[in-house]
């Protein structure tokens, strides 16, 4: 008995630690999907480095206690699946909500961005963000246009010289 004890709270105290350890945590009601859609999500998520899993709503609830994120109980009832993503705060939210776009059975819940719980409309207008590499092209690019701008001014004034010399 103790060691089913023991086990459940191995668990408890794994998922606790998803919670904090993830950027973004985000839980879907899965009911509806057939398995190949199942499959894959999986692989989609898996292929951003999202971990996605299935815990029972006891054990997630106690880990949520633990990881002092109770506001997230109110979506933990039915069948629930949680991807935590660690290194992409946006590739969670991102991923889940295209698929839901996709599949309809699909359906976002709530979850956790940077240890806050969100709702699902905070959820997705994170996924409405662009990933990492996309934000960091357009700070670059928000930063080069003086630059650029400066280089065709002087190039015009350079050009306007070249031909009152010429003529």
């Amino acid at each position: 008995m103790s060691n089913v004890l023991e086990q459940k709270k191995q668990i408890v105290q794994e998922i606790a630690d998803k919670f904090k350890e993830s950027q973004t945590s985000v839980v879907v009601d899965y009911r509806g999907l057939d398995v190949a859609q199942v499959t894959e999500l999986r692989k989609q998520l898996r292929e951003e480095g999202i971990e996605f899993h299935v815990y029972k709503n006891t054990m997630t609830r106690r880990a949520v206690e633990a990881a002092e994120l109770e506001g997230l109980n109110d979506v933990l009832t039915g069948p629930n699946a949680i991807a935590f993503g660690k290194d992409d705060v946006v590739a969670p939210a991102r991923v889940l909500n295209n698929f839901a776009k996709e599949n309809e059975e699909l359906e976002i819940k709530g979850g956790v961005i940077e240890g806050q719980v969100v709702s699902l409309e905070q959820i997705k207008e994170l996924a409405d963000l662009p990933n990492y590499e996309g934000m960091v092209s357009m700070l670059l690019s928000v930063l080069q246009a003086p630059i650029r701008n400066l280089a065709y001014a002087v190039k015009s004034v350079a050009d306007k010289e070249e031909e009152e010399q010429g003529a």
